[in-house]
């Protein structure tokens, strides 16, 4: 890989096709995103964006697993320091803002597990594939934040209100054959043909009409720019509750394996 993907050290690059980047969430840790890979999915796109041999991007998971999620260190000290959760909270918002604003089609392959960070980006892909039995998750209730990052910017839009505000209060799991059928993603496919699924396409994309592609990719999320200040609510809601009572029992819930006991009210 050039220099400009050197300084990654969550991430990994292969170019599966010439004109094809594929990025791999990669830490040994479930591919759960820590500090370090937080700040990298952030920043990711942007070198996308700038880099001229690159027409399509994918991005994918090590392993059978696509990302568990946010990294339990990471939340502790989104609840503990001020400056952390002020850095994170930017980091989340060029996330999400960076992916729409690539020019370049990123299409994401989920197997195993996609919550938290790596959910974030494989949703907001142009074009999202999963397996069939692929677990997909919105935890931010479950750990007691709201479900900020990319909830409100996307998930109503991909699969409708009724169907968002289902999964994202109950934080119930979501096959991704379900999650097909309801449009949350673009294709399903069996497992052993994930992997040729997502090259198919991005090769296709790699090769059409550039100029086509990338400006048609900007005037479709011109409906997500819309969501822009819903989003901007969400993300701001959901770093405020990392400073309340609720994601600590979340927390300590997950690491105990058992079913959280929040507050019973709440003044809001």
């Amino acid at each position: 890989m050039t220099h400009r993907y050197a300084a990654y050290t969550r991430l990994k690059f292969d170019r599966p096709h010439p004109k094809v980047l594929r990025i791999t969430m990669d830490n040994g840790k479930m591919n759960s995103a820590d500090h370090q890979m937080h700040d990298e999915l952030g920043r990711i796109w942007r070198d996308v964006e700038a880099d001229p041999e690159t027409n399509a991007a994918i991005l994918t998971g090590a392993g059978k697993i696509f990302s568990a999620g946010g990294d339990f260190a990471m939340i502790e000290d989104l609840m503990n320091d001020f400056d952390r959760r002020a850095r994170t909270m930017k980091e989340a918002r060029d996330m999400v803002y960076n992916i729409i604003n690539c020019s370049k089609p990123i299409i994401s392959s989920m197997r195993g597990v996609a919550v938290g960070a790596g959910l974030v980006c494989g949703l907001l892909a142009d074009v999202s594939i999963a397996t069939k039995d692929c677990r997909i998750v919105d935890g931010h209730t479950r750990l007691g934040v709201a479900a900020g990052d990319h909830a409100a910017i996307i998930w109503p839009l991909l699969c409708g209100m009724a169907k968002a505000k289902y999964y994202l209060l109950t934080c119930d799991q979501l096959l991704g054959a379900e999650a097909e059928r309801i449009g949350l993603i673009s294709l399903v496919t069996e497992d052993a043909e994930l992997d040729a699924k997502a090259l198919d396409v991005a090769t296709r994309l790699a090769e059409g009409a550039q100029t086509a592609i990338r400006w048609t990719k900007y005037t479709l999320n011109n409906w997500l720019r819309q969501a822009g200040p819903s989003f901007d609510a969400s993300l701001a809601l959901e770093f405020l509750g990392f400073t309340g009572p609720e994601p600590r029992e979340g927390l300590a819930s997950h690491k105990e394996k058992r079913k959280p006991s929040f507050p019973p009210s709440s003044p809001v």
